[in-house]
């Protein structure tokens, strides 16, 4: 029951018109009214009492609600069977209210009428300005109310059409996660790459059944909770939802929307109890909470079942070198890195006077339009049959971990779907881009969770141990002893140490607390398995799947061997200082090359893509005018790129070139030198090698001046008249065992 004690709001604004009996539950105001309004089809919904019974006065069936931010989604169950609702939405802060509750609530979404009143405040005005024309006026204004879903559909049309132009050429990058990188590095973050990228395809899995939530892991300063931060600044609110901490019960009790969102907790020891844990476990493993408990009703003590309903995400991080098991298994453990040379990299962005700054409106608008109607949430992967068989089944983990690869190439998929093929029911398939993809960043940390293979950072430290104890007359080493052979802090190293204890390698003969550890050798060092197989072993088994320009399948290029690049590239720039134009994944794998910006030996030039424009080669340029010199890892004029030529390298290198006067030293294809890395890599001789490729001159003419058999194949980026050096021709690699004699 609500008392009103005044007919306007006190004037230091406070409202104190009406009052609640203490005890009293707040409802709608004339719910015994409801059955006359199916009968007549419709209800008018006001604020407040005093509208109804004017609305009441003219016949007109109405629903008063308790204050304008009072209403309850609940509350809807009380007009099912009403074929229209109008909501008379007043022009003030209260009408705002009451339009953003009604609007939210999926019961209304196709029956709401939104009315606005010309010249009168609410209904009771409007009948106070005319009573003889109310209902006139009143059912004209009903009228020009259209449909809340039409409305909405419309305006989620345009505004995602703005989102796609706005994203459009961000949407059609091939390699968005190397863009992604590229331009987080420019922003002022050094290194963590892998972990970036695991983070944003992480979040962006929000958009699948069943998200892949990430734990990351690293010493206290390590920079985890920063990373984290910067990598959130790249996608939506809606998106995830961040916390430095939680009570037990948050995620049944809180109104916070988790469906298809990602819960961010910095620091895991914010999930309070055992009971968080608990919920948090089975809201990742059930997509859902269902919570039981009691409430004090009226009525006595009442059971009341709680239902939240997911898909959610989990993003962590933790100072721990393993969590609890229960939820260690349940995410992507990933460490930042804690050597000297990243600690030096850290250093050196702070220190930078000027850092980009990066216009996240693209990157923020592709977040967007893959949550809408327009993008596509569901995807087939033609190849995980082929893909399971050549998985070895050597932990029960894997049951787990295999699904979470999956859902990362689904994710993957999503993220480039406008330039992936859709099948007969719209799905997006993903091709073996995204499987190569997936494998280079989490093979080694699929391995390591299984324990098929040691972390690189848990080798490192065993055989340091090893070589200490080498030399110490049979006396246990200690902890600090350690992080100086590895040169690490002291905090970096107690965590290496801590985890290879973890893991039987080393062991600690000291067990009295706080006293200095007494390490010696565990068990052995094992072998590694490979637990993720190279695409190029399953390529052939994939049904439907096919390679490029052989009928009934689609286009699904490998991704190259780039190992001999790799080699070369080293022997070429080996420590020196390098401008860089190449993308940061291969910065990764090109151990020993410093990239710079301040007095570089020599300018690298690689596969940018869309990330070549003019600043970027000015810079170059003026390097090269100093006198530097000139690398290239290739130099095609041009590549096939959905079902259209692009640009290549090459047209970027020849700019170079001839501005600077300079000819570049090309140290991959047609470079005969190339292919004889290649061949010194799998063990072969030139006379037993065939190579085949749709680039005339970069495949079969540089591999016919290495040796090699060159073999033009009639699909890609192949134009005609350009096969008459070529050994043999074929018009896909379908024909390849026929023309070999295979």
């Amino acid at each position: 029951m609500r008392f009103r004690t005044s007919l306007s709001k006190s004037e230091d604004g406070a409202d104190d018109r009406f009052r609640w009996r203490r005890g009293s539950k707040a409802m709608p105001y004339g719910l015994w009214r409801m059955e006359r309004a199916r009968q007549a089809g419709y209800v008018v919904l006001v604020e407040g009492e005093s509208d109804c019974h004017t609305l009441w006065h003219h016949g007109v069936e109405a629903l008063g609600v308790p204050g304008a931010g009072n209403w309850k989604e609940e509350w809807a169950e009380h007009l099912e069977g009403v074929e229209k609702v109008y909501a008379v939405i007043e022009p003030d802060e209260g009408g705002e209210a009451l339009k953003e509750k009604l609007t939210a609530s999926p019961a209304l979404h196709d029956r709401l009428r939104l009315v606005e009143l010309d010249g009168a405040k609410d209904v009771s005005e409007l009948h106070l300005d005319d009573p003889d024309g109310f209902k006139d006026e009143l059912w004209a204004a009903c009228s020009r109310a259209a449909l809340w879903s039409d409305l909405q559909r419309a305006e989620k049309g345009a505004a995602m059409e703005a989102t796609w132009q706005a994203c459009e050429e961000l949407a059609r990058e091939r390699r968005i996660l190397d863009r992604f990188a590229d331009t987080l590095r420019r922003s002022g973050v050094a290194g963590e790459s892998r972990t970036a990228k695991l983070l944003y395809l992480a979040l962006t899995s929000r958009l699948l059944g069943r998200p892949v939530s990430i734990a990351v892991k690293g010493p206290s300063s390590g920079g985890k909770t920063y990373l984290v931060e910067r990598v959130l600044g790249y996608f939506p609110e809606s998106a995830y939802h961040a916390l430095t901490a939680m009570s037990e019960r948050t995620l049944a009790y809180s109104e916070e929307p988790i469906r298809h969102r990602f819960l961010v907790i910095y620091e895991a020891d914010g999930m309070a109890s055992d009971f968080a844990t608990y919920l948090m476990r089975s809201l990742l493993s059930e997509g859902k909470v269902r919570y039981e408990t009691v409430e004090s009703t009226p009525q006595g003590i009442r059971p009341r079942l709680i239902e939240r309903e997911g898909p959610t995400g989990l993003i962590l991080t933790t100072t721990a070198v393993k969590l609890h098991p229960e939820n260690e298994t349940r995410l992507l453990s990933l460490t930042v890195a804690d050597t000297r040379d990243q600690t030096r990299g850290v250093i050196r962005a702070l220190a930078k006077r000027r850092k980009e700054e990066v216009d996240l409106t693209p990157w923020l608008a592709l977040q967007e339009w893959l949550a809408g109607p327009e993008a596509e949430g569901r995807v087939e992967i033609p190849y995980a049959p082929a893909l399971a068989e050549l998985v070895p089944p050597v932990a029960v983990r894997l049951r787990r971990d295999f699904g979470a690869v999956l859902n990362l190439v689904r994710a993957h998929a999503v993220l480039h779907q406008a330039s992936r093929e859709r099948d007969g029911e719209a799905r997006v398939v993903a091709d073996l881009d995204d499987y190569a993809a997936i494998r280079e960043l989490v093979a080694d940390l699929i391995a390591e969770g299984v324990e098929a293979t040691v972390p690189k950072t848990v080798r490192e430290t065993v055989e340091a141990a090893k070589r200490l104890l080498e030399g110490s007359d049979g006396e246990p080493i200690t902890t600090a002893a350690v992080a100086q052979e590895l040169r690490l802090d002291k905090s970096a190293a107690l965590r290496r140490v801590r985890s290879a204890i973890d893991r039987g390698h080393l062991k600690n003969l000291e067990d009295r607390k706080g006293r200095p550890a007494r390490i010696v050798l565990g068990d052995p060092l094992a072998g590694e398995v490979e637990v993720l197989p190279a695409p190029e072993r399953f390529a052939e088994q994939i049904e439907g799947c096919r390679v490029a320009g052989n009928s009934g399948g689609r286009d699904t290029p490998l991704p190259p061997h780039t190992a001999p690049v790799y080699k070369k590239v080293r022997m070429v720039a080996q420590g020196r200082r390098v401008h860089a134009l190449v993308a940061e994944a291969l910065l990764e794998d090109l151990a020993g090359i410093e990239p710079t910006e301040d007095a570089p030996e020599c300018v690298l030039v690689g596969d940018l893509g869309r990330g070549f424009d003019y600043t970027r080669l000015n810079a170059a340029f003026r390097r090269l005018m100093d006198g530097v010199e000139l690398v290239a890892l290739q130099k095609n004029r041009f590549w096939w790129e959905s079902g259209e030529l692009s640009l290549d390298v090459g047209a970027f290198v020849a700019a170079l070139e001839y501005a600077s006067g300079k000819e570049a030293t090309v140290v991959g294809k047609p470079d005969p030198p190339f292919f004889a890395a290649a061949l010194e890599d799998m063990g072969l001789v030139a006379r037993e090698v065939a190579m085949v490729g749709d680039d005339a001159e970069s495949d079969v003419v540089g591999a016919r001046r290495a040796g090699l058999v060159g073999v033009q194949v009639r699909t890609g980026k192949y134009r005609p008249g350009t096969e008459s050096d070529a050994d043999l021709v074929v018009e896909s690699f379908a024909g390849l065992p026929e023309a070999l004699g295979l």
